[in-house]
């Protein structure tokens, strides 16, 4: 089993970390035209900026069709939830990265 480091490194530029929740929610909302919030992992729940494109991937398709079982369109966050861990959520997105 190995790992292919530049897409991993590649992913980890796209994926724009955004402050944390206990910011000040100015901060925090501030999400780039053309990218969306999502929510991932376990408490706390970290916070990434994708970009809109990714929402069209089957591979991410799978992650929302998860969202909708768990949470319907409630989001307990408030912006997407996506019920994961943070290591399967990048390596999804590494995928994509790579395609």
């Amino acid at each position: 089993m190995g790992f292919r480091l530049p897409a991993i490194l590649s992913a980890k530029k796209i994926l724009l970390r955004s402050p944390s929740a206990n910011q000040t929610a100015s901060v925090a909302m501030e999400v780039p035209k053309g990218y969306l919030a999502v929510y991932v992992g376990e408490k706390p729940m970290k916070r990434f900026v994708i970009p809109v494109s990714y929402l069209n991937t089957p591979s991410f398709q799978d992650l929302l069709i998860q969202a909708e079982e768990e949470f319907g369109y409630d989001h307990p966050m408030g912006g997407l939830t996506i019920p994961c861990s943070e290591n399967m959520f990048i390596d999804v997105i590494s995928g994509l990265n790579c395609s």
